[in-house]
């Protein structure tokens, strides 16, 4: 069992005096190249750990622990964090922290000094869960590569700007539906789970942000891999006023090619890319994959 040979007593989390001191002892500047913004509020990292859902046999990713604010509280609900974390000062400083604070809870922790956008492998059991509060400027593309990466994950809880958790959940048809929405919904059932406000980072970031909850599901079947599955989203939403004859036009080359995949995929022509969900856009995959088999592209 997860929790043998622990103390009742949870770790001692992280308050704002604690982060600046330890930011202060460690000589720590957050730059924003990093995303590098802290939690300093002890209630909220304890709803994240809640919101999680996490098990006690959960193996959980977490991408860019910093000072450790969130780190020690997903080590008293799961088995095992790995942590991955491309800042050398703030990845060698972690373990002391963690058992300084919560020592009955250190040997479940696993520092990955790496950046996330460049891992390839994680050591140890496959994870199951990936719970992090994501730098702002790679947000989309570490969860999706760590998506794609690890298919033994099959859920978590990620913290993201709010403009783009809501991109992340969005429906088709929506506002705020695009590329992420239909990458995401590849992987995962995606949902809001909440907000988070700017006043409980250090430094205080000027947009607040979103908590985005997922499951993992299989993808859509088709007949050809993903990467050629994301080529026509990208296609599709690269110029949003365009209908898909047009948009796939510039991959394809030809209107009729492209109506042609379009028909295989009951798929109007005349639609827009934000009006498909991922099977549809599978499907028109297929279509464009079959059109190049007939025509010998």
């Amino acid at each position: 069992m997860a929790n043998q040979g622990t103390s009742s007593a949870g770790p001692s989390l992280l308050g704002p005096a604690e982060v600046r001191l330890l930011a202060e002892r460690l000589g720590l500047r957050p730059t924003k190249q990093r995303g590098q913004n802290f939690v300093i509020d002890a209630n909220t990292v304890r709803r994240i750990a809640r919101a999680a859902a996490l098990r006690e046999d959960d193996v959980v990713v977490e991408v860019g622990p910093g000072l450790g604010s969130l780190t020690l509280a997903l080590l008293e609900h799961a088995a095992r964090v790995v942590a991955v974390e491309v800042d050398p000062l703030l990845s060698a400083a972690l373990p002391a922290t963690v058992t300084e604070r919560a020592p009955s809870y250190a040997g479940r922790l696993e520092v990955v000094a790496a950046d996330a956008l460049r891992v390839r492998s994680l050591p140890g059991p496959p994870p199951t869960a990936l719970v992090a509060n994501l730098p702002y400027n790679v947000s989309v593309p570490v969860l999706l590569h760590l998506m794609a990466l690890l298919p033994s994950l099959r859920h978590g809880l990620v913290m993201v700007q709010a403009e783009v958790a809501d991109r992340l959940a969005a429906p088709p048809g929506s506002r705020t539906y695009g590329v992420p929405s239909v990458k995401a919904a590849w992987f995962a059932d995606v949902r809001r789970s909440g907000s988070v406000s700017r006043h409980v980072f250090w430094p205080e970031p000027n947009v607040d942000s979103g908590l985005v909850a997922w499951t993992h599901r299989e993808p859509p079947p088709c007949s050809v891999g993903r990467e050629e599955v994301f080529a026509v989203v990208d296609a599709a939403f690269a110029q949003r006023r365009k209908t898909l004859r047009a948009a796939l036009r510039q991959v394809v080359g030809s209107v009729q090619d492209v109506e042609a995949a379009l028909g295989h995929a009951g798929v109007d022509p005349g639609a827009r890319g934000e009006s498909l969900g991922v099977d549809d856009f599978a499907r028109v995959a297929d279509g464009l994959a079959r059109v190049r088999t007939v025509s010998g592209r």
